[in-house]
């Protein structure tokens, strides 16, 4: 049975990174496979799946669909575009703009939220857009790391690990993954100076955007509120951070449809739901969940343990630069579902906390995407966009862009958790 789970694990893998296409489909029929086969049980099923998690997306993005359509982004971008003093320092803000969004706003959602605004400034300013949504979408990806509700590996650690949301800021005494995050960010400022040196015409902007609804707003702000004092508060139900993305996300589509008196945005919210991560994500939930019950992971983590030895510092580059290095082709998502269980594994069998692995592998599967146009949806996301608009991105220009800002993110934040936690 251990042998068959294994292969079947293997083989929807190999599928995942053929036809990225279908991932879904392939996590949820691995997943029917598993129950049928009783490599996971039917009676865990409810309590496999990790119904925090995916609520807690599911809230998130129908905020967030209404955020966007309340132009309220435009607005920023366009202050943004006023306090600029050249090109350079156009695409350095907007890359910055996008990463704070996507410290509390999905990466995808992120780059298409800010993406056409971009856009739309290259065209004003007739210069070539590449560098600047491509730019956009590398600092989405850093970002989504920086907070719980950031992106979803962020929710899916902060689940598994009993993180809440203050947790990302300030941890057993240390300074959270927030400021290894935001030092990578800093770090990749004078990047984007070298690379965008020769941009230095002045630009100008007399218009801004006019905000149609602050509600979304003023819902998203208290989204965060409520998830940090909920942080505070001892004892909290196992899915508290769920239910109160989901309230918010209800209250949010009933004022609107008091304002509206029409049901158009609640129907074109769900419809925004991104069916294909909760469906992904529900499926690896069951699939990991099995591997963990034949006993595939604890021997997993047996020979992580055998190779690195007691090293921990071994065992942490590891984890960081391996991480990188596959999510460059292999999306994170699945990626981190399946190392997070192993990682405790590995520090169960040396007596060590986990956080240091934890956070190695959220840096390096986080950053890794950023490596080439195929390792992060966000990734494919952009490189989409400016294909719309007649601009196709090779693989090598991607990494002009890509690499120097992934090594140096990484790094700063390799270095940060090493001498912070270790």
């Amino acid at each position: 049975m251990k042998i068959f789970a294994l292969l079947l694990f293997v083989f929807m893998y190999i599928l995942m990174i053929a036809k990225p296409k279908y991932r879904p489909f392939y996590a949820i029929a691995a997943a029917v496979i598993f129950l049928l086969f009783g490599i996971l049980p039917p009676e865990r099923l409810l309590s496999t799946i990790n119904w925090n998690v995916l609520l807690m997306i599911a809230g998130t993005m129908i905020i967030v669909y209404y955020f966007i359509d309340s132009r309220m982004p435009n607005l920023l971008a366009d202050i943004l575009l006023e306090k600029s003093k050249n090109v350079m320092w156009v695409t350095i803000l907007m890359s910055l703009f996008s990463g704070i969004i996507s410290a509390f706003i999905d990466n995808v959602a992120t780059v298409l939220m800010v993406a056409p605004v971009g856009m739309a400034i290259c065209k004003k300013l007739k210069m070539n857009p590449v560098g600047m949504i491509l730019s956009i979408a590398v600092s989405s990806n850093l970002q989504g790391a920086a907070t719980l509700v950031g992106d979803t590996t962020s929710i899916m650690l902060g689940d598994y690990a009993n993180m809440n949301f203050m947790d990302f800021f300030w941890m057993n005494g240390h300074p959270g993954i927030f400021f290894a995050v935001e030092l990578g960010a800093l770090a990749t400022i004078p990047v984007m100076m070298f690379l965008f040196r020769k941009d230095k015409a002045p630009v100008s902007s007399t218009e801004k955007t006019a905000v149609s609804n602050y509600v979304p707003t003023v819902m998203l702000l208290l989204m965060v509120a409520a998830l940090i004092i909920a942080s505070f508060i001892p004892d909290t139900p196992q899915m508290i951070n769920g239910t109160i993305c989901c309230v918010l996300a209800i209250v949010t589509i009933l004022i609107d449809f008091m304002q509206e008196k029409s049901a158009q945005h609640a129907i074109a919210a769900v419809k925004n739901l991104d069916f294909e991560t909760l469906g992904l994500l529900t499926g690896l939930f069951i699939v990991i969940g099995g591997l963990e019950n034949v006993g595939i992971i604890d021997d997993f983590a047996s020979l992580i343990v055998k190779f690195g030895g007691n090293n921990i510092f071994l065992l942490y580059t590891i984890i960081v630069w391996g991480s990188v290095l596959i999510s460059a082709f292999v999306d994170n998502i699945p990626y981190v579902a399946t190392m997070l269980p192993v990682l405790t594994a590995v520090t169960t069998a040396l007596g060590v906390e986990p956080y240091l692995l934890y956070f190695g592998l959220l840096s390096g599967a986080t950053l890794g995407g950023n490596i080439t146009p195929i390792g992060a949806s966000a990734n494919i996301t952009a490189v989409g966009i400016l294909k719309k608009e007649g601009y196709q991105v090779s693989f090598s220009e991607f990494m002009r862009i890509g690499l120097p800002y992934t090594l140096v993110a990484v790094m700063s934040g390799y270095l940060y958790f090493w001498f912070i936690w270790a």
